[in-house]
């Protein structure tokens, strides 16, 4: 019977052209893995306040400056806020680990073995100047970043064998084999540019002149290096989308520019500005001073945080010779003397940072799995023998500055790896090249981290500098790896996925502006991110995460620096935050004004 009507259905499929391999059902949102935890219908994410005030000014600080609107090409420097500005195909929640709602594509439909992705558009969705979003622009934003965006955005959507339009507002993806798992959410995360306003517009240039845009704020002044000030549209389009209720509640948000911190920080305290999120513990600690009365004083608030930790760490550049032997590099992590420097310069508030994935379920702590030790065997050859055997652990030292035990193991690694002091200097026993390292920087409070670290290579024989730059020239110098050791951090988050790639990669490492800035070229890290981005369930993608972990942490690319699983914000009484953060803590786009009577 069962054959019988199959037989009368398979034909019918076949001549209405529907293939019953890759019929699917539209949805509202899509989970990396699982099922999203909002249903359809829903009408609002929980760490929002529904019933949020409109209206109000927020004024923001930040350091450095801006040349470019031009947010999609690495040239330039883009401000603060435009991501307000232009909206994506999908939204991202902040209380799952990877999970995308409809937005400019009202419903998705999606392959079993995710090959394929159907982006259905809205009918509602408009830009900014009232046009419609369609198809077109779907596909034309899909082929202009592909071909002249950012090297990570290239490379994610030359993943995509096939883009096609399927009807007006109907958009079809179709994906290698290779880490597809995860790219119809990336795909998901494009930003949709008008095809039609682009017409006289050179996209590869920079420009103080904001593109059109579909999002809930306009560009509405610019002084270029200054200051940039948004404009809620209240003629967007999505504002009854649920999940941008309790969201965007500002009339006017304004970004000005410091070049120095102290500097901003003093005009939070006269109340210039409205809010800061604070990194520095001295200042957390002594530089908030508040009055008794609060309406005439700020609030301090430490949301929880949820995600992984970014990893803050100096960086060895491994182009550069010096550091290509990991003795080298392993010596000088045992030169740093953390202990001191927490107690002395961070107010002993933070932790010792010691995962790529810190303060998460990802991190390879402990010795090796029997998961992560069966997808690292196949490539044994290439990497540390601790890896499969030992717990990785940074050295530690009692604090009081004379870091004596672990400089006597750094000279002998030093000696091993063919550097030793003559006439008071390091120098390759081959070359007779002495060691000498600048530290590049575009933040003055790295200077106090780096500093009593200088001390400590000085008495190793090793030369240092620290060179200062504007955020333009250091970034600049960033995207073409020149540099010694800079001070970076790598965001990451609860799903892992071919960002990785940007980050660790064989191919990122050839490549100019990518964020593989210590050189990594490893077959084990590629077929790691491979696995990741590939992985089908949590269990898949965490063995595969912790054995990533395991292997840049024994590879001492960096020396690791720290973190805390707060976040700090300061801000003024009439500023109102939600009761309940997301695993990302809270950010701009959730606050809302209050009038102080």
């Amino acid at each position: 019977m069962h054959l019988f009507i199959v037989s009368l259905i398979l034909p019918l499929l076949l001549l209405t052209g529907i293939n019953p391999a890759s019929a699917s059902e539209k949805r509202h949102g899509i989970a990396m893995h699982g099922e999203p935890k909002y249903p359809a219908g829903f009408t609002h994410f929980d760490y929002v306040n529904p019933d949020a005030a409109i209206g109000g000014t927020l004024r923001l600080g930040h350091i450095g400056s801006f040349d470019s609107l031009n947010s999609f090409l690495i040239k330039g420097v883009y401000p603060n806020g435009l991501r307000n500005v232009y909206q994506a195909l999908m939204t991202r929640s902040k209380d799952e680990p990877f999970t995308l709602y409809g937005n400019i594509a009202e419903t998705v439909e999606v392959a079993e073995d995710r090959s394929w992705i159907i982006f259905n558009v809205n009918p509602k969705a408009r830009f900014s100047d009232g046009s419609a979003i369609m198809a077109e622009d779907v596909l034309f934003s899909y082929e202009t970043l592909r071909e002249k965006g950012r090297p990570n955005v290239r490379t994610y959507y030359s993943k995509a064998t096939n883009a096609e339009i399927l009807s007006p507002l109907s958009v079809k993806f179709t994906f290698e084999e290779e880490g597809r798992w995860e790219m119809p959410l990336i795909m998901g995360l494009m930003s949709v540019l008008s095809k039609d306003a682009f017409k006289d517009v050179d996209f590869e240039k920079t420009t103080l002149t904001p593109f059109l845009g579909s999002g809930p704020y306009l560009v509405d002044k610019v002084e270029p290096g200054r200051r940039i000030s948004y404009k809620r549209n209240p003629d967007y389009w999505g504002w009854d989308l649920p999940q941008n209720k309790g969201r965007y509640n500002f009339e006017t948000i304004i970004y000005d520019y410091f070049r120095d911190d102290d500097i901003a920080m003093e005009a939070f305290k006269a109340h210039t500005l409205e809010a800061r999120f604070e990194s520095n513990s001295g200042k957390w600690n002594d530089a908030y001073v508040t009055h008794k009365d609060a309406q005439n004083s700020f609030v301090k608030a430490e949301p929880t945080l949820q995600i992984p930790a970014p990893m803050m760490a100096m960086v060895f550049n491994t182009r550069r010779p010096k550091f290509e032997d990991v003795r080298v590099r392993e010596a000088l992590t045992l030169a740093f003397d953390f202990e001191w420097v927490n107690a002395n310069i961070l107010q002993s508030i933070f932790k010792r940072t010691s995962s790529f994935f810190e303060n998460s379920s990802l991190a390879a702590k402990g010795t090796i799995s029997d998961g992560e030790r069966d997808l690292l065997l196949p490539f044994a050859d290439e990497l540390p023998k601790q890896v499969f055997t030992d717990s990785f652990t940074l050295p530690v030292t009692d604090g009081s500055g004379r870091n004596r035990k672990n400089l006597r193991a750094a000279r002998q690694l030093l000696k091993d790896a063919g550097w030793e002091i003559k006439s008071g200097m390091l120098r390759n026993t081959a070359t007779d090249e002495p060691f000498i390292i600048e530290f590049l920087v575009n933040n003055n409070e790295y200077v106090k981290l780096i500093s009593p670290f200088q001390k400590s290579l000085e008495t190793l024989g090793i030369q240092s500098t620290i060179r200062q730059m504007d955020t333009a020239s250091y970034q600049n110098r960033l995207n073409e790896y020149d540099f010694d050791i800079i001070i970076n951090q790598w965001g990451q988050s609860l799903s892992p996925g071919n960002e990785q790639a940007f980050y660790w990669s064989r191919t990122a490492a050839e490549t100019p502006g990518t964020r593989n800035y210590p050189a990594i070229r490893l077959a084990a890290v590629d077929d790691m991110i491979r696995r990741i981005a590939s992985a089908r369930t949590r269990e898949q993608l965490v063995d595969a995460t912790r054995a990533l972990d395991r292997v840049l942490l024994w590879g001492h690319y960096v020396i690791p620096l720290y973190y805390s699983d707060r976040q700090w914000v300061a801000h003024w009484p009439e500023i109102k935050l939600p009761s309940t953060p997301s695993f990302w803590g809270t950010s701009q786009d959730l606050w809302w004004y209050s009038k102080i009577d």
